[in-house]
């Protein structure tokens, strides 16, 4: 080689190790320090933070402001861009670092009035009450990190300015997680679309009206929603489309279901009260829950964090522990407001003309020019169709919910909780809980387990269904009040020995009624089922089992009635071998089953055939996203005369025959399409699979980067095991699911297992950030340490925050 090249190779390689070793040093800036010494100031007392083999602090700490302080100092050198992101996504400001895509999402949360109602309810706080007292030594561990430390690499990539994290961000943190459980949005404009524009024969696939238990109340007449134009109909069906996207967009996680189950002593091996809970929540990198072992003088608790919260969600120590399950009460109400012809900004309310309130806000947007908002409040609550400001929309319509109409304490709710350690403060914990509804599910070593359904359940006129759009200018959309606490839906050690809450409808003993938007019922029949099982001795075992059941009894029951019908046109073998296995299916989703497969997809297109002509495709997306379609389906399938089975498009009238006949061809042409001609490699697992998804993932390339997955995927829909995806057409991406999954056995409570989805840790490149992922697709379990000897043995590595010297020292 002459003496240039190999000069120039030289350099070459020379400069290619110091781009590697600038890139390997600029990685480990970012990294998570577990161990050695830090100063921080505030601090009262050293404080010992013992990582185990997952990732997971054990803090000790000598008293509440050092444990709370540390905790967000850990929380945030794993966590802080996902702090970020949900602060952002509720206050309406991702647009200014991601970029003018994000405008209409902003716009959206802006509307929904979360920021405002952070900022008040922030400037309201009681700073001296434990649970404030708590969140600001949280918030300034976060703060301390922030100010100390590298940003993380997401932080330089989007060039986001670090600020201060406050009260309001977590205040405003809250009404996020009460939208996300919020189903009105998608489902009030579906359902009164088919009420008012297509009519009551068409509404009665839903059946609203039917309610054995009484929820909303059998023959009350519909309300009649003010009158609206096809551009109204237009505007709202926008705004159920971004509502269904706008936590994708952000990629942060939705609500979605849950399951938890608590078993008395009577009923399980132990003879000690079992608990067991995963709630469901949408899939992302990191997951959403952190988890935190704190401890100190006279507190303890083993405990599942969410981002910018210090008092645990989920948690569990020696003697109590709970898990939550959404509570799917309607707490929106969609209201059309009445407008002034001579007076555009004047509503009829109450038998009067009112003024609308209304209010400026700036949108700041990355690469473009900033936004300013307009937003208008009605006496029913935000006019939410001001979030299209070129929507074509006449008729204004508001948003009346219980987040911004109650108190609402749910900050000292769960920091109450997090002590409960008898029955009745679990009980006084649990009223706290305003909005969003949840169930809370509780046992204790002492042999007491109990469960509250836990709102402010609003009154409102009898007559009144709220699952359709009310007219503002009526009785109907008022409130009358809240029903008392002790009047919602619960059980304290019933006699049947066991408690379950899967999302169904639930039955209160004081006869109120309880609207919303519940799952199915099969979900927990499925669950029931194996509780009430006199001859199961109930252990940590058996309950990881029943939580990685894939059976549901919804597909048989679907496919009964359809059944004769394909086998009347059904000729060709291999398609003969699929209704053979369809006919002999159990309902179960297991990942080398063709079965579920062909199921789902003849779902979806027996769905598409019969709704999408009628809807069209806007309000028929909508539809889809809706617990409202999970129970029509079966009951259309079982009607031969339901209208829904015309096709409008042709000439001919279509019944269900015709239509099952169109739908089983497309299901076989978009299989063979899209899995291939050889249906042996239309496994489940092929065709369902999970990825979990970064924020930034939609900037390609950085989706390999960033995201975990895709890994094949068990379960499916409504399945105890409920790794579920939308209802479409195939291959699935399961958008949802077990966010963790625990056991708590309150005979050795040091012995609970659980499990993240993905990783303790959020920080690209640590050896946590995607480290459980393949043990929990394959439905592994992990220990939680808890007890000092096993604290001890699990230490991987120490890191000790030690008071900073005053200045001048």
């Amino acid at each position: 080689m002459k003496p240039v090249l190999k000069t120039a190779a030289l350099l070459l390689t020379g400069l290619i190790a110091t781009a590697g070793a600038l890139g390997a040093w600029y990685i480990h800036t970012k990294q998570p320090q577990r161990s050695g010494a830090i100063a921080m100031t505030s601090l009262q007392a050293p404080v010992s933070v013992r990582y185990d083999e997952r990732g997971v602090p054990h803090i000790w700490a000598e008293n509440e402001a050092d444990l709370y302080r540390t905790l967000g100092f850990v929380h945030a050198q794993d966590r802080l861009f996902q702090m970020e992101m949900v602060r952002r996504l509720a206050q309406g400001e991702l647009a200014e670092v991601l970029g003018p895509k994000l405008v209409d999402v902003d716009r959206l949360f802006r509307t929904l009035g979360i920021r405002a109602h952070a900022q008040d309810a922030a400037a309201k706080m009681d700073l001296q009450s434990p649970a404030s007292r708590a969140l600001l030594a949280y918030l300034d561990g976060i703060n301390q990190f922030q100010a100390t430390h590298p940003a993380p690499l997401e932080f330089d990539l989007l060039k986001i300015p670090k600020r201060p994290f406050t009260a309001q961000d977590t205040l405003a943190v809250s009404g996020y997680l009460a939208y996300s459980f919020a189903a009105a949005f998608r489902t009030e404009p579906a359902l009164s679309y088919v009420r008012d524009k297509l009519g009551a024969r068409y509404l009665a696939v839903f059946d609203l009206d039917w309610n054995p238990q009484g929820v909303i109340q059998p023959g009350a007449p519909a309300n009649t929603t003010a009158a609206l134009s096809p551009p109204d109909w237009q505007a709202l069906a926008q705004l159920s489309q971004l509502s269904g996207q706008a936590l994708a967009l952000a990629g942060v996680p939705p609500f979605e279901g849950s399951n938890a189950w608590a078993v008395s002593g009577s009923r399980t091996a132990s003879g000690k009260p079992l608990l067991a809970g995963d709630p469901h929540i949408g899939y992302s990198a990191p997951s959403v829950w952190y988890e935190a072992h704190l401890a100190m003088p006279g507190f303890e608790l083993y405990g599942h964090h969410q981002a910018l919260t210090p008092s645990a969600l989920l948690g569990h120590n020696p003697q109590f522990g709970w898990s939550l399950t959404m509570f799917q009460n309607d707490d929106l109400d969609l209201i059309a407001e009445k407008v002034n012809p001579e007076n555009p900004n004047q509503v009829w309310y109450q038998g009067r003309w009112v003024f609308l309130q209304s209010r400026v806000e700036t949108i700041l947007v990355k690469g473009g020019e900033p936004v300013k908002l307009t937003l208008r409040r009605s006496p029913h609550g935000p006019i939410i169709t001001d979030a299209f400001k070129d929507s074509l929309g006449k008729t204004p319509v508001a948003m009346w919910w219980a987040f911004l109409e109650t108190e609402n304490p749910i900050l000292d709710a769960f920091y109450e909780l997090n002590r409960a350690n008898t029955l009745e403060k679990a009980r006084n914990a649990a009223s706290k809980i305003h909005a969003p509804g949840l169930n809370v599910v509780w046992a204790s070593a002492s042999g007491d387990i109990g469960w509250w359904a836990a709102a402010k359940l609003p009154i409102r006129p009898d007559g009144v269904n709220p699952s359709f759009i009310l007219d503002g200018s009526t009785a109907a959309a008022d409130k009358l009040g809240f029903y008392r606490f002790s009047d919602n839906p619960h059980e304290e050690n019933p006699q049947r020995g066991y408690i379950v809450s899967a999302n169904h409808q639930p039955k209160p003993s004081s006869g109120v009624p309880v609207a919303g938007y519940y799952n199915l019922a099969d979900r927990a029949q499925r669950l029931d089922d194996h509780l009430r099982n006199d001859k199961v001795r109930w252990d940590s075992k058996t309950a990881q089992t029943l939580q990685l059941d894939t059976l549901t009894g919804y597909g048989p029951r679907v496919l009964a009635p359809l059944l004769p019908i394909l086998n009347s046109f059904i000729t060709v073998p291999v398609e003969r071998a699929m209704l053979e296995s369809l006919a002999g299916w159990d309902g179960s989703y297991q990942l080398n089953s063709i079965t579920p497969t062909v199921f789902n997809q003849l779902l979806y297109e027996l769905t598409h055939a019969a709704f999408a002509d009628e809807m069209g495709e806007v309000q028929f997306k909508n539809l889809l996203g809706t617990r409202a379609l999970d129970s029509a389906l079966p009951r259309l399938v079982a009607d031969a005369d339901s209208p829904w089975w015309d096709d409008i498009t042709t000439p001919a009238h279509e019944g269900r025959a015709d239509i099952v006949k169109v739908a089983w061809r497309a299901t076989i042409e978009h299989l063979q399409k899209t899995l291939g001609k050889d249906a042996t490699n239309w496994g489940w697992g092929n065709a369902h699979t999970l990825t979990h998804s970064h924020p930034l993932a939609a900037q390609k390339p950085l989706n390999w980067l960033f995201n975990v997955g895709p890994f094949p995927a068990p379960g499916g829909h409504e399945v105890p095991n409920n790794l579920s995806s939308p209802l479409g057409p195939a291959p699935w991406a399961v958008n949802y699911g077990p966010s963790t999954r625990r056991v708590i056995d309150f005979a050795a409570p040091g012995q609970s297992v659980g499990i993240n989805p993905v990783g303790q840790s959020g920080v690209l490149f640590d050896a946590h950030y995607a480290d459980q992922a393949p043990i929990f697709i394959a439905g592994g379990y992990l220990s939680q340490h808890l007890s000092e000897a096993d604290v001890a043995a699990h230490t991987r590595s120490t890191l000790t925050l030690s008071p900073a010297a005053a200045p001048g020292n």
